[in-house]
């Protein structure tokens, strides 16, 4: 998922625009504006999902786990990250 999605999905979470809004034609003012916003709601439980109470846990839970779900029926492999500007690589990306 690319940053922007996440800021998208996590302002589902947040109830701060309807799960309806993908984002798509907004200006880059208002995706860092959503940021902001998603940024606080987050700041407010430490950044961890734990710390959510459990109505927001369990909205983040579906939506994450229905963005999982679309993801692999698009062709999405956990491990494989392709950069298109990397070429076809099909090497896991290792994080730290």
């Amino acid at each position: 998922m690319t940053a922007i999605g996440g800021i998208i999905k996590d302002a589902w979470v947040f109830e701060l625009i309807p799960e309806t809004e993908s984002g798509e034609g907004w200006q880059l003012a208002q995706i860092q504006l959503l940021h902001d916003r998603v940024a606080a709601e987050w700041d407010k439980y430490g950044l961890r999902v734990t710390n959510l109470p459990p109505e927001l846990r369990a909205r983040h839970s579906r939506i994450h786990e229905e963005a999982i779900e679309r993801a692999r029926e698009l062709g999405w492999q956990p491990g494989l990250d392709v950069d298109s500007e990397m070429g076809d690589s099909e090497a896991p990306v290792l994080r730290d």
